[in-house]
């Protein structure tokens, strides 16, 4: 989903509305009060909170341990696939949640619960599990939105250490990267109608190409198909600081992108792989797949990127089975 696009769309009833003063609800988390910790199907957050939490486990002792974290209007079911496939034939204990407005989490479906919550959350569930599988190397995937999200959390001084970071077309798309005008609209949608509801029909875009799946989405109720612009602007704040914060990115990185990306375009990706830290010891690898569209987990060609994770995640070193990471350079050349 373009927030950009969404945001132009909605410029006269913006305009319409007579910039009555409204503001973008935020709900974010209350004080801590507790240590997050994991509970059976459920993510106990730092203020309480009680996030759905699926796991896909190994028959027999994992050998790592992969949290998932689910782009802008999914939810954890994102990562059933993915998860069932590295518990049972690489042995990875995979656990994804629902972020806060997503899926079946609270506090309200579709509110944006900023980023500074959203960050606290992949921290504290990082903490759950390195409490749950002591020992054990630990890594984070996140998606889109979710890649912004873990990218926040993980340059936060108090991030907690991994053993490896995942971003798979990280939603970095920020207003640095918006002509004027797309910035203007935005802000005017947020503070005039920012409840008014807005979806992607009719903007063209392909986020995959495995239509069946998308036709799945479709139909699934938690699947949110209608947005609110304040969230959206929520999501475009989200995307500024992924985009700053790319220079502080942890070394160990692996960062995945599908050429046919129409929802992450080329331009804000270029920019913040070249804001990647380069000084020595930093491990930053780059896979490009050519019939690579947004949604790399679930497009056709899916099982290439799972077993490129898999393996990445047993040895960081090697080169990645399908060649994705064997590529010149992204650049702004070619058609974004």
């Amino acid at each position: 989903m373009s927030p950009s696009r969404f945001a132009c769309a909605v410029v006269l009833l913006a305009l319409g509305g007579g910039l009555v003063g409204c503001s973008p609800t935020v709900q974010g988390g209350g004080k801590t009060i507790v240590e997050p910790s994991l509970s059976g199907s459920t993510l106990i957050a730092h203020d309480g909170a009680r996030l759905p939490l699926r796991q896909w486990l190994p028959a027999q002792a994992p050998r790592a341990v992969l949290l998932a974290i689910h782009g802008f209007n999914d939810y954890s079911n994102y990562f059933a696939a993915p998860g069932a496939y590295l518990a049972t034939t690489h042995g990875i204990a995979s656990y994804a949640i629902d972020q806060r407005g997503f899926g079946q989490a609270p506090p309200e479906t579709g509110v944006w619960a900023g980023t500074e919550t959203y960050a606290r959350d992949v921290k504290g569930a990082l903490v759950g599990l390195k409490k749950h599988h002591p020992g054990l190397p630990i890594f984070v995937i996140g998606t889109s939105m979710g890649g912004a999200v873990v990218m926040v959390a993980m340059t936060d001084p108090d991030g907690p250490r991994v053993d490896g970071i995942i971003l798979s077309a990280p939603a970095v798309w920020g207003r640095l990267t918006m002509p004027w005008y797309q910035r203007l609209v935005l802000w005017l949608g947020a503070h005039t109608v920012p409840n008014y509801r807005v979806s992607g029909r009719g903007l063209k875009i392909i986020p995959s190409d495995n239509r069946e799946m998308l036709i799945e989405l479709g139909r699934d109720p938690l699947v949110i198909k209608e947005t609110r612009i304040g969230t959206i602007f929520g999501l475009v704040n989200l995307m500024d600081e992924a985009l700053e914060r790319a220079a502080r990115l942890p070394a160990n990185a692996l960062i995945l992108y599908g050429m046919h990306d129409q929802v992450i375009p080329k331009p804000p990706v270029v920019r913040m792989l070249e804001r990647l830290p380069t000084a020595a010891g930093s491990n930053h690898r780059v896979a490009l797949y050519e019939q690579g569209y947004h949604m790399l987990l679930r497009d056709l060609q899916r099982h290439t990127v799972w077993a490129d994770i898999a393996a990445w995640i047993k040895d960081q070193t090697a080169p990645l089975p399908s060649g994705a990471d064997q590529h010149e350079p992204l650049s702004l050349k070619g058609k974004n």
